[in-house]
């Protein structure tokens, strides 16, 4: 079950579970994530727009960088787990809807202080997750790309196994806790190996 290469939920989220397998920092990722995405998207409407509407027809919304990270969220997440992934879509519209209601009320002068404040508040949490629980270096530092577009979704995954046992598919926990083990062992090993 699942899919290969970029779609193989049960690889990525075997990586991220690698990296997040402290109780305290699996909670301090859950309060942090899904704000720096909102923050991030607050800042991004702030990008010129890739459609111009006619005059009279202004709604708010912009069709610029934000709405387009949100598509490719929004798509890659169904991608990942059809159910799952279509609670973390509608999330992300969600997000850029509230985002972009906030900056057209805000205005950059103040929304990229809102951004800046809520950014260094969310991510020395995260750092002290990981510093002090989890004791090992943020996933970021070994696949940024993993850790950005990903991190979202398998917060939403954790949160929607622990509160309701939800599974993409029949031992996909048990897939995933084992390789989390060999990772972790792995990691630790190599740890050892540095330090003697």
């Amino acid at each position: 079950m699942g899919g290969r290469g970029l779609f193989d939920l049960e690889n990525h989220f075997a990586f991220y579970g690698a990296y997040h397998s402290n109780p305290v920092n699996i909670f301090i990722h859950t309060l942090f994530v899904w704000p720096i995405l909102f923050t991030s998207l607050v800042l991004l409407y702030f990008t010129p727009s890739l459609l111009n509407f006619p005059a009279g027809v202004y709604h708010g919304f912009l069709f610029n960088f934000g709405f387009v990270f949100t598509v490719i969220y929004a798509l890659y997440y169904v991608g990942l787990d059809k159910k799952a992934g279509s609670l973390a879509a509608l999330l992300c519209v969600l997000c850029w809807v509230g985002a972009s209601v906030l900056a057209s009320r805000l205005g950059f002068s103040l929304a990229w202080k809102v951004v800046l404040a809520g950014q260094l508040f969310c991510w020395t949490g995260q750092f002290i997750g990981h510093g002090v629980f989890e004791k090992r270096a943020p996933a970021l530092l070994d696949n940024l790309v993993q850790a950005f577009l990903m991190a979202p979704f398998f917060v939403l995954l954790e949160v929607l196994q622990t509160a309701f046992g939800y599974e993409p598919y029949p031992g996909f926990h048990a897939n995933v806790k084992e390789k989390i083990e060999a990772n972790i062992k792995e990691w630790q090993e190599e740890k050892q190996k540095k330090q003697s």
